[in-house]
């Protein structure tokens, strides 16, 4: 038998860069922010429909078209919005389609016909399916899960 010595065991791989707490959940806050703006973007407009009906003189059909263009560009787009938030950038994602996600919603709020207010109704809905997913794997991969995430 040889006493040949082993070769040294590689060393570890380098710990992340610690977040500071403050930053993360700054982090939080806007990323929560701008989902509850997506979720309310949806609600508020079953309020604004009499107003909008009237002020740009829509028929029924072009008024469910207008309910319709944001859950359309929603459903269709979010499977693609989180495959790009993995190979574009989760953070590079979220703010790209947060600001078209702004830019669109205040061009239907002055939307001064109706095929104005469908496909800014439609764009915001496809934002929000690209920036939905990138904000959560945001906040899945900031904060860490378990016990020791809650300090207990």
């Amino acid at each position: 038998m040889s006493t040949t010595p082993s070769p040294p065991a590689a060393p570890p791989p380098p710990a992340p860069p610690a977040r500071s707490a403050g930053r993360a959940w700054s982090v939080l806050m806007v990323l929560c922010g701008a989902i509850f703006l997506e979720g309310i973007d949806v609600a508020m407009l079953n309020v604004a429909l009499p107003s909008i009906r009237a002020d740009l003189d829509l028929s029924t059909g072009t008024l469910s078209g207008v309910v319709s263009a944001y859950v359309l560009g929603y459903g269709g787009f979010m499977l693609l919005g989180g495959r790009a938030a993995d190979l574009l950038g989760r953070r590079r994602m979220f703010l790209f389609w947060l600001g078209v996600f702004l830019v669109f919603s205040g061009l239907g709020g002055f939307a001064g016909n109706g095929w104005t207010l469908l496909v800014a109704r439609f764009v915001t809905g496809a934002a929000a399916a690209f920036m939905t997913p990138a904000g959560l794997s945001i906040i899945t991969t900031t904060f860490a899960e378990g016990p020791c995430a809650t300090g207990r």
